[in-house]
């Protein structure tokens, strides 16, 4: 009898009820997968790197506070890693505090700083002067609140009286909402992104997008315009252009780039080949489904046959078939 392969195993961003644990349910659920929580999302992409886990979860994208930089600087660097496919996921935060806690108590809270960001205006509104405590997670900051050191008792002091966290991770570690709606934009999402090691591209949807890593050709005035150019001459829409330090000298910049489209289509390669002729460094994140199903709108003379009609009008030129 054949034996059973093992589940996928998957790392996040955890601990238990985090958003991206959220995420991570829509790809697959415990039953069908092994789920590996870290401590940030540094080490969830470092243990696919490792060949401890076979994916991670991570965020990469918020819709109010933009970039997650870690994220984006890991996969930037490093062993190459690759986007197999984006979820999104409606963001909502409670205030939650210890049973028998009063908003009149608060003086810190805690919770990571993309969550803070995001809830700053409620935050200086309904409790001016409260100082933030930064945790590597929002559930993080909830666990801590309800155990603030394993074993030594309740009257333990976790160093901050709230939490801004899940509605799900209040109820999951028995604590107490002080508050509903605390986010000051309520239509907020985070994009996260399953990541694996290199291997075949998954096929074209039809509504995908292209991540890539792009060091631009000089630091000369138009330079990132011979970069822009390249997409814009091939008709691809960028969703997402951000400027990360490549770390190594002041003033040296690398792009971090989504592209609309995917790599087996004409105009995407056009514009990988022209950004691979003039930029030093192209780094390839793959071609992967888009979580909102949006097909791109393809400009006339950019379709696959009008690429495949215009290279063959040039090979009969060559051959002497056409004028």
């Amino acid at each position: 009898m054949p034996a059973t392969a093992p589940p996928p195993r998957y790392a996040y961003l955890g601990p238990a009820g985090t958003f991206t644990e959220a995420a991570l349910r829509q790809v697959a659920s415990p039953d069908e997968a092994q789920y590996l929580p870290q401590v940030d999302v540094v080490s969830a992409l470092e243990s696919v790197r490792a060949v401890r886990a076979d994916y991670a979860v991570v965020p990469i994208e918020n819709s109010v506070e933009g970039g997650v930089t870690a994220t984006l600087d890991t996969l930037a660097t490093g062993l190459a890693l690759v986007l197999l496919r984006e979820v999104l996921v409606p963001i909502t935060f409670v205030l939650a505090g210890r049973p028998g806690t009063r908003l009149a108590d608060v003086r810190r809270v805690s919770t990571h700083p993309h969550a803070w960001a995001q809830c700053r205006r409620w935050v200086n509104t309904h409790l001016p002067g409260v100082v933030h405590v930064p945790a590597t997670s929002t559930a993080a900051a909830g666990a801590l609140l309800a155990d603030p050191a394993a074993g030594s008792g309740a009257a333990a002091d976790p160093g901050f009286e709230a939490a801004l966290v899940a509605p799900l991770t209040a109820e999951l570690y028995g604590l107490e909402v002080l508050a509903t709606q605390v986010a000051d934009n309520e239509r907020a999402v985070t994009r996260f992104v399953v990541v694996g090691r290199p291997g075949p591209v998954p096929a074209p949807t039809g509504s995908d997008k292209t991540s890539l890593v792009v060091h631009l050709p000089s630091n000369d005035a138009g330079a990132l315009l011979e970069m822009l150019e390249q997409f814009a001459a091939r008709g691809v829409n960028l969703s997402r252009i951000e400027s990360r330090p490549i770390g190594d000298l002041m003033g040296r910049y690398s792009f971090s780039i989504d592209a609309e489209g995917h790599v087996a289509e004409e105009r995407v390669a056009e514009a990988l080949m022209g950004l691979h002729r003039v930029c030093p460094h192209v780094r390839f994140l793959g071609s992967y489904p888009r979580a909102d199903g949006v097909a791109p709108r393809i400009e006339p003379g950019m379709t696959d046959d009008a690429f495949a009609g215009a290279r063959q009008w040039v090979e009969d030129l060559r051959g002497g078939r056409a004028s």
